[in-house]
């Protein structure tokens, strides 16, 4: 498991209040760390509708990246006359880098169960699923064993704390590709279908899994339901950023190899998070930093004062992601970097959209060529008028953030993607 960052100590605590527990699946011991008391309240005291109410007043939003508020989503699924709706938990970790949702699922599994729980009652779902990577056995049996404590204890399964509501919570292992964190592809990787986006609308909390209304988010953003459902929307409005509230996790990793996961208030400046992080390597300067994993934004360091927050990030050409930032110095080829990610995100592509699927092999073609010193004068250009193309068409986030590692190294590095610029010989970058 990756290590967890020393954080300052007037920083909340949301996600990882429980990360210290010896045992994660003793349900004594987190019970009295305050797990289930949000569910608690919100059956005796709240109620469904009042459970909403607070999700919404709280200005919770989605932290699979996109960011759309939570409350909505959950007034949707709920108003949306159906005889059936469902909750997904998104646990896959799409980036195969970051370990940020894994490491929450490992540490507090009871934070997860009992968020998608609350999530459960809120809207009337009865059946929940949390999707994980079905190669994750270590992920699958921690929450496995917490959910089972959790229904022996009565907080899930038959009429949950006397509610008369039942809330059937099962550990669903997915497997797929980078393409399974966009939700659309996810449901149809859970009802045994090719995985492969869908038009919206219909959006899920309309018509999801089976063509239910279908609640669908990432684990961390239901992991924050129970504190707010017990200290209250205010209090969590209160932290992190005024359109932005609470707190994500972010993994930071440096060019000496160290990685390690912080949880960090929205809002804060991309400068204070890489403070978390080792060091630079003797002798090396900073010279890039990509932001949100393989389709993320590579930013200069004279903009670290950016922070680290939904809008602020896409209005310099990055986005939150997976979670990850990664530290780049000076020894990096940015072109030949976004030549990796490039690849990466045609591989992972499902094929759907003519434009992503042969579009993003074009570009990669492009940046072979000048890794192999063929490339030509209009490459650069060409390459710029196919990624506005593919994003002008997208079908989904994966298509419209998959040119984001060139168009924004093209927007912030303009020498490293000079076309009369040679690579370095191999030989010349091992001796450094």
């Amino acid at each position: 498991m990756t290590e967890l960052l020393r954080t300052p100590a007037d920083w909340p605590t949301i996600l990882l209040g429980r990360a210290g527990a010896k045992d994660p699946t003793d349900l004594d011991a987190a019970v009295a760390n305050g797990a289930f008391a949000g569910l608690r309240r919100a059956i005796r005291d709240l109620g469904p509708t009042a459970v909403i109410a607070t999700i919404a007043e709280s200005g919770l939003r989605g932290r699979g990246g996109a960011g759309y508020p939570a409350g909505d989503k959950w007034r949707t699924a709920a108003s949306t006359d159906a005889d059936r709706r469902y909750v997904v938990a998104n646990g896959y970790g799409a980036d195969p880098a970051s370990h940020t949702d894994r490491t929450l699922m490992l540490l507090d599994p009871f934070s997860v169960v009992e968020g998608t729980a609350i999530a459960a009652y809120a809207i009337g779902a009865r059946e929940a699923f949390i999707a994980v990577r079905a190669e994750d056995t270590e992920v699958i049996a921690r929450l496995s064993t917490a959910i089972g404590a959790a229904t022996d204890a009565g907080f899930v399964g038959e009429d949950v704390q006397g509610s008369g509501h039942d809330i059937h919570i099962t550990v669903r292992p997915v497997q797929g590709a980078y393409m399974l964190g966009e939700e659309t592809v996810l449901l149809k990787a859970l009802e045994g279908k090719r995985g492969q986006p869908e038009q919206r609308p219909p959006h899920p909390a309309e018509q999801g899994l089976f063509d239910r209304p279908t609640l669908v988010h990432n684990v961390q953003t239901l992991a924050a339901v129970p504190w707010i459902v017990r200290e209250g929307a205010a209090a969590f409005k209160a932290t992190g950023a005024p359109g932005s509230p609470g707190t994500v996790l972010v993994q930071v990793r440096t060019p000496g190899g160290d990685t390690g996961i912080a949880e960090v208030p929205l809002g804060t400046k991309l400068r204070d998070v890489l403070k978390l992080g080792g060091k630079l390597p003797r002798g090396r300067t900073l010279k890039a930093v990509l932001v949100g994993g393989p389709s993320g934004g590579l930013l200069p360091p004279d903009i670290l004062d950016t922070p680290y927050d939904f809008e602020p990030l896409r209005a310099v050409g990055a986005h939150l992601g997976s979670g990850s930032v990664v530290v780049v110095d000076d020894r990096t080829d940015l072109l030949e970097l976004v030549g990796v990610l490039t690849r990466f995100c045609s591989n992972e592509a499902c094929g759907k959209s003519i434009p992503c699927r042969i579009g993003t092999k074009r570009i990669a073609e492009i940046v072979a060529r000048r890794e192999q010193g063929l490339l030509r004068p209009v490459d650069m250009e060409l390459a710029t008028d196919l990624a506005a193309d593919i994003v002008a068409s997208a079908l989904c986030d994966h298509e419209r953030l998959a040119t984001l590692p060139l168009t924004s190294g093209m927007r912030y590095f303009a020498s490293d993607f000079d076309p009369a610029r040679r690579p370095e010989p191999a030989s010349t970058k091992a001796s450094r």
